[in-house]
């Protein structure tokens, strides 16, 4: 017999509304809601067929350990947590709690409860050794809204339903969904902008697919957005086009930022950036009209946030906003509302705002986390607080961060590296321990942070869902596996003996049915119940009955400034000291882009459309089947490059940066700026010998060829510098062998990780 499940989505931030169809404990089928509050029928092509991959034979069911031959073996849950447990005390007592890190991914942020209970470990612990995802993608927005507005989660978006103009710069929602801000068919959404004679301007190295549904597509050299911006703020203040009223009453540091970016004119920048100041001028002058008419947004991501000074980027586009009168307005950008003010409860905590600095080079926390690029010189560098334990949750490190292959050498040095995944992936083939965790379908949930505590959503709703399917095997989710950790490691959950026993005894006594020594699961619905009454939405139960979400009011605009910035004066800070100072270090960048090139091509990212980050490929659904030419990224490269190296489309071709070489072919893409080249994330998957179709992609990983380590991160955000790469590229010196890898920097290239 079929049962038909309302549930959403959890891969990404459109968290799109599914009907999930389930035959006996399998689901056969995944539609989308037609009748959702907020996605309305939307589903991407990932989400409709995820359960394809959580089906994959090669799910971790059991927890396994790493025995001295380096293979892996099923243990019992009690004895893997008993010795995990006994590890992570010797290790505190004695080498300190610094001495023990946690590693955070993207996966960790769609659950609610997942990130709370993994902090809730660390603070058991008493460790500041935190490192996330944030740092190869956006920290900078994080490390830039603390300065600016007081509190790092502070994110404004634009007001897709009533914006004159959107300005889209190094972003790509039509393929990547919107980040920061919950939009589904983003399609759909922005050709009703256009419908409604609305401005959409791309601003990007390559004719995205964003870029072909605009009205208009500016080129713009990669890793030049810095420049940009600042064209952009000194037409607008020279034009006089501000809201000086506004920035009376509400901002602070108005002169300073406007004497900083004078010298920077359009005619200045253009030869920089490719944009001419003649475009840059009118691309101004539209944009002031369109505030006129009722509001205009300048909106940035993942290309902009990547580069060298992704800080300085964000800041100037809030400054921008904000001092045009378009921050805090209908048709502007607008800062959302959760069901809880979470700023203002953790602002007035120090919740996210520690004073942390770095062991190794020095860098300040950002979200209470240090940069993922330093997690190789933290294991690497001797001394006190030298890494010696890793926890990895939510997340493939060797896959996503920058210079994997040292950071591969590092994890070797380890003395406990755990993983908890759904998968063996490639950190998880080097870790003493892989704990089997829940699928998004397996578990009961409310909406991650951003939409539940932020109000990011375009459309705002809420929404509770079940678990769809039980969990295969001994899968357990990741709040019940950190309480039971800090059980066996005799530190209390948050360093509170009070939560530790009471969630212990709610967890057991919901499974006193169970099997002898199976691990009890706690009971998600009855803390997810908790959290709602707490915020005043009632319960699980009947947030359960709105069975296709329940709406809530969307932001007007209105009710930011003067009422919900967290700085000490309650005022927007135009210019911060630490971004000022940033900026007066551009003169030495702008000479340098103003010579030669020290390679002959910049690279930039590209997402596969098939695939979601590095932890889709093991699915033949999204890599397709060997011989189709899908199983593998490419080099893209446009046809006047392709003739000037005398390289036909689908040659192989060596790929060099300052790190490492990488071997992949490369197919004609004329869609990019001649000079620029294009490397899909997210590949590179042979060591990951448990996947297995993963492991038999040709795909390289790009993360390769960029730098970790001190002097490679930006200092505001310790973001690794990610996109905009100097390469050059040339045709291959041998033949594509992909058991071949090193990433060593003295080494000609670097085959396949």
């Amino acid at each position: 017999m079929t049962e038909t499940h309302n549930t959403f989505c959890r891969i990404c931030e459109a968290s799109c509304g599914l009907r999930v169809e389930v035959e006996g404990e399998r689901i056969v089928q995944i539609r989308p809601d037609r009748d959702h509050v907020g996605t309305q029928g939307f589903a991407c092509n990932k989400g409709l067929h995820q359960h394809e991959l959580y089906d994959s034979p090669d799910r971790l069911k059991r927890p396994l350990r790493r025995a001295s031959d380096g293979k892996h073996a099923p243990v019992s849950w009690s004895r893997a947590l008993e010795e995990i447990g006994s590890k992570v005390r010797k290790i505190r007592d004695t080498h300190g709690p610094d001495a023990i890190g946690m590693y955070v991914g993207t996966a960790a942020g769609f659950s609610l409860l997942h990130p709370i209970f993994a902090q809730g470990f660390m603070d058991a612990i008493g460790s500041r050794s935190m490192y996330s995802s944030a740092t190869q993608d956006c920290a900078n927005k994080f490390a830039v809204s603390r300065l600016v507005y007081g509190f790092p989660f502070t994110l404004p978006y634009p007001d897709l339903e009533h914006t004159q103009m959107l300005i889209v710069v190094g972003a790509n929602p039509v393929v990547s969904k919107w980040s920061f801000l919950q939009v589904s068919n983003p399609t759909q959404r922005l050709k009703g902008m256009r419908a409604r004679a609305a401005q959409l301007v791309v601003v990007d190295p390559r004719r995205t697919e964003t870029a072909k549904l605009a009205d208009q597509h500016l080129f713009i050299r990669p890793d030049t957005d810095v420049f940009f911006y600042l064209a952009f703020a000194q037409a607008l203040l020279a034009s006089k086009a501000v809201a000086r009223a506004r920035i009376d009453e509400h901002m602070r540091g108005f002169d300073a930022v406007a004497a900083a970016v004078a010298p920077w004119t359009p005619e200045r920048c253009a030869p920089v950036t490719g944009i001419s100041a003649e475009a840059m001028h009118a691309l101004v002058a539209d944009y002031i009209e369109a505030t006129r008419r009722g509001g205009a947004a300048l909106y940035c991501s993942t290309g902009v946030n990547m580069g060298r000074n992704g800080s300085v980027c964000y800041w100037l586009q809030e400054v921008i906003n904000a001092v045009s009168g378009n921050l805090d307005r209908a048709g502007g950008t607008l800062v959302g509302e959760g069901v809880i003010d979470f700023p203002k409860f953790a602002a007035k905590r120090g919740i996210l705002m520690r004073e942390d600095r770095s062991r190794v080079g020095d860098f300040g926390s950002v979200n209470d986390a240090f940069p993922g690029g330093l997690l190789a010189d933290e294991i690497l560098t001797p001394g006190k607080g030298k890494l010696r334990a890793l926890f990895v949750t939510g997340g493939n490190p060797l896959i996503t961060m920058a210079n994997a292959g040292r950071l591969r050498e590092a994890f070797g040095e380890l003395e406990l590296l755990v993983t908890l995944d759904i998968f063996p992936n490639e950190t998880g083939a080097l870790a003493h321990y892989m704990l089997p965790c829940t699928s998004p379908l397996e578990r009961a949930d409310l909406p991650f942070i951003f939409p539940f505590m932020l109000g990011l959503q375009s459309r705002p709703y809420l929404q509770a869902t079940r678990a769809v399917v039980a969990p295969p095997g001994e899968a357990r989710d990741e709040a019940t596996i950190y309480l039971e950790l800090c059980r066996a490691a005799g530190l209390p959950l948050f360093g509170s003996r009070i939560a530790q026993g009471l969630l212990g005894w709610m967890m057991r006594r919901a499974g006193r049915k169970q099997d002898a020594g199976q691990l009890p699961a706690l009971p998600q619905e009855r803390l997810l119940s908790l959290l709602l009454r707490l915020a005043g939405e009632g319960s699980f139960d009947a947030l359960l009955r709105d069975t296709h979400g329940r709406p809530r009011d969307a932001g007007e605009g209105g009710d930011f400034l003067g009422r919900r910035v967290h700085t000490p004066d309650g005022k927007v800070d135009l210019a911060p000291a630490k971004l000022m100072s940033a900026l007066a270090e551009l003169e030495a960048l702008h000479r340098s882009e103003l010579g030669p090139s020290r390679r002959a091509f910049r690279l930039i990212t590209k997402r596969d459309v098939n695939t979601h980050n590095s932890w889709t490929h093991n699915a033949r659904r999204f890599v397709g089947e060997p011989g189709e030419g899908r199983d593998t990224n490419y080099l893209y490269a446009h046809a006047e490059d392709l003739a000037r190296l005398g390289l036909e489309d689908g040659a192989l071709v060596d790929v060099s940066s300052d790190t490492a070489t990488v071997r992949v072919p490369v197919r004609r893409l004329d869609d990019l700026m001649p000079g620029v080249v294009a490397l899909p994330h997210g590949w590179g998957h042979q060591h990951a010998k448990g996947l297995g179709v993963a492991s038999r992609t040709r795909g390289v990983n790009v993360n390769l060829l960029a730098a970790d380590g001190p002097e490679a991160l930006e200092r505001s955000s310790g973001m690794a510098h990610l996109t905009g790469i100097p390469v050059d590229v040339e045709a291959a010196a041998g033949p594509f062998d992909p058991e071949s890898w090193s990433g060593r920097p003295e080494e000609r290239w670097a085959g396949l990780d």
